[in-house]
């Protein structure tokens, strides 16, 4: 049973480490030409900060980006987003 367990941690760990990560436009702006970029991703009608980041985490990931730019966000009543994903060149 623990053998499961610790497996079943280890690869929850592991597929999550690969996930696009959110980078501040100053933070990017040192390491732009490190990056090309591949596309740009959108989400709506999120109920939280924490939902839109993830949704655009995965949006990200399916590019095949390792990190996306927050471009525009409004937290009106749902809340919407858009970034620009980058990966290293």
């Amino acid at each position: 049973m623990k053998k499961v367990i610790i497996g079943t941690i280890a690869c929850t760990f592991a597929f999550s480490s690969f996930a696009a990560e959110m980078m501040t436009k100053n933070d990017f702006e040192k390491v732009k030409d490190q990056y090309e970029k591949v596309g740009n991703i959108s989400t709506s009608g999120e109920t939280s900060a924490a939902d839109a980041k993830s949704e655009l985490s995965k949006l990200a990931d399916a590019k095949g980006g390792d990190i996306y730019v927050l471009s525009s966000g409004n937290t009106s009543n749902k809340i919407h987003g858009t970034a620009d994903v980058y990966k290293k060149k």
